[in-house]
C-alpha cells in the first residue's frame, strides 16, 4: 500500500478492487493415477525383456527374429494386465467368466489371463457433487432456481457394482427429485428460514434411498436459492410494507400507553389537588433552570403556590 497519496486520492489497485469482481470456481484438485500407468508400463517391459532379451542372445538370422518379437510384445501385455495395483482410495472389482469375484485392491493383486477382468474401479473417498433444480414450484406454486451440494461415499463396493448400472448417476437424479420434493412442500417466503430443517430432510431421504446401493449420504447443503426477477420487485414491495405495517402498529401501542399515562395522569390531578400544585411549581422551576434567568409567572400563578400546602403533601 502506498502512504504517500492524499486523502482525496485513490490508488489504481484500490480503485479496482471495489469494482465487481467475478467469482471463479477453484480448479479441481483431483488425485493422479500416474503411478499405476507407470507401474502398468514397467510390467510390460519386464515381460518384454524377460522373452526379448534370451532370444537376442540366442542369435540367429534377423529375419527370423519377428517371431520372438511378437512373443515379447504378447508376454508385457499379459505381465501388465496381470500383475495391477489399486491406490489406497480405490477398490476395483473382479469378474471371472462374467460373474462377480472379489473386490480387489487397495495395493497389488493379480488376474488370471482371459477368465477374470476388472470392470469398474471404485473411488472409496467422500466425494462432492453439486446439482441444482430449475424452476422448482414452492408449495405457493412460485418457480425458484435452488443449488445444492451433496458429499457421499461408497461404503460397499460390491452393490454399488451390482444393484444400480450408473451408480454416481443414480445419486444425482435422487438428489434432484428429493429436492424437487422439498421445495414442493414450503412456501417462498419459508424456505430460506427452513434451509436447515430441508438439509435433514433431503439426507435422510436420500440415505434410506442409497443405502441399498452400498452408498452413505453424508450431509447435504444448500448452496443458493434465486427467485425469478419479476419477482424480485414484489417480494421487495412486500417486506416494504410489512415493515411499514410494523412500524406503524409499534407507533400506535406506544400512543395508547401514552394515552392512558395522561389519563391516570388527570385522574390524581382531580383527586388530589395538592399534586397539582406540586406539578406547577415542578414546571416553573423546569422552566427557569432551563432559561437561565429570570422566570415571569402570572400572579395568579404565583398565589396557587401555597407552600404550606405543598410541605404537607411532601410529608404525606
Amino acid at each position: 500500500m502506498n502512504f504517500s497519496l492524499r486523502k482525496n486520492e485513490m490508488a489504481p489497485e484500490q480503485a479496482a478492487s471495489r469494482r465487481p469482481v467475478a467469482v471463479t470456481e477453484l480448479e479441481p484438485n483431483n488425485t493422479s493415477r500416474t503411478g499405476v500407468y507407470v507401474f502398468g508400463v514397467i510390467m510390460f517391459a519386464v515381460g518384454f525383456l524377460a522373452v526379448f532379451v534370451p532370444t537376442c542372445l540366442a542369435g540367429g538370422a534377423p529375419e527370423i527374429r519377428v517371431l520372438p518379437l511378437l512373443a515379447a510384445v504378447l508376454a508385457g501385455i499379459v505381465l501388465a494386465g496381470c500383475v495391477r495395483i489399486a491406490p489406497q482410495w480405490e477398490s476395483v472389482t473382479v469378474l471371472r467368466f462374467g460373474r462377480f469375484n472379489r473386490i480387489a485392491g487397495p495395493g497389488l493383486y493379480l488376474l488370471i489371463p482371459i477368465v477374470e477382468y476388472v470392470t469398474i474401479h471404485i473411488d472409496r473417498r467422500i466425494i462432492t457433487s453439486s446439482f441444482s433444480a430449475e424452476e422448482a414450484l414452492t408449495a405457493d406454486l412460485v418457480p425458484v432456481n435452488v443449488d445444492a451440494i451433496l458429499f457421499w461415499m461408497v461404503w460397499d463396493a460390491e452393490r454399488a457394482t451390482l444393484e444400480v448400472e450408473n451408480y454416481p448417476k443414480a445419486v444425482m437424479r435422487s438428489a434432484q427429485t428429493a429436492l424437487r420434493d422439498a421445495i414442493g412442500q414450503q412456501n417462498l417466503g419459508d424456505l430460506s428460514i427452513n434451509r436447515r430443517e430441508i438439509d435433514r430432510e433431503l439426507q435422510e431421504v436420500l440415505g434410506s434411498k442409497c443405502e441399498d446401493w452400498g452408498i452413505t449420504v453424508v450431509s447435504v447443503e444448500i448452496r443458493d436459492i434465486q427467485v425469478p426477477k419479476e419477482l424480485q420487485d414484489a417480494l421487495s414491495k412486500e417486506a416494504q410494507a410489512e415493515r411499514e405495517r410494523n412500524a406503524r402498529t409499534i407507533l400506535a401501542e406506544v400512543e395508547k400507553d401514552i394515552s392512558e399515562m395522561y389519563v391516570e395522569a388527570a385522574r390524581v390531578y382531580r383527586e388530589e389537588p395538592d399534586a397539582m400544585q406540586l406539578r406547577a411549581m415542578n414546571l416553573a422551576y423546569e422552566g427557569a433552570k432551563e432559561s437561565r434567568g429570570w422566570f415571569l409567572a402570572p400572579t395568579g400563578l404565583a398565589d396557587s403556590f401555597d407552600l404550606r400546602k405543598a410541605a404537607e403533601a411532601l410529608e404525606k
